[in-house]
């Protein structure tokens, strides 16, 4: 059986990398309409691969990669009990390989960074309405914080 691997992302995967986050946009997009005509970019790759206070990842199945996901680390709001948390980003699995427990494996990836640098917590956003996702993040064990919210008043 061929096995899953995660491992850190390299400049080399940029150009895959850069379709994943397309994919992330394109879904998202029905749940935020106040997103921009394309060409819209979420992520500064180049750092993300290369910054000391992230971790980018990929999942690769036989040399192809099939998913991707960030720990960055982020400063704690003043009144926390932790200094630190992990915030995560750029979870994509591609369509093909949904299902096949990618994206866990990834979060387990991210959690060992995470520990490493001392970090206790994972913090993440959702769309309220991409109930999918909220299901399969609830699934890996993250429960609901704060809800934002927004209103449109231009044209009031």
């Amino acid at each position: 059986m061929d096995e899953i691997i995660v491992r850190a992302a390299t400049l080399n995967d940029l150009d895959t990398l850069l379709r994943f986050e397309q994919g992330i946009i394109n879904a998202e997009r029905p749940f935020d309409d106040t997103i921009k005509d394309d060409p819209v970019y979420y992520y500064h790759l180049e750092e993300m691969i290369t910054a000391p206070y992230i971790q980018l990842v990929v999942a690769e199945l036989n040399n192809v990669l099939i998913g991707s996901g960030y720990a960055r680390m982020e400063k704690a709001k003043h009144f926390a009990r932790h200094e630190h948390h992990a915030f995560l980003g750029f979870m994509y699995t591609d369509p093909a390989h949904r299902g096949k427990g990618v994206n866990m494996k990834i979060m387990d990836a991210l959690k060992d960074w995470a520990v490493k640098h001392a970090l206790t917590e994972f913090r993440l956003e959702v769309y309220a309405n991409n109930t999918s996702a909220i299901k399969a993040y609830e699934k890996a064990g993250f429960k609901s914080d704060i809800l934002e919210m927004r209103m449109n008043i231009s044209g009031h």
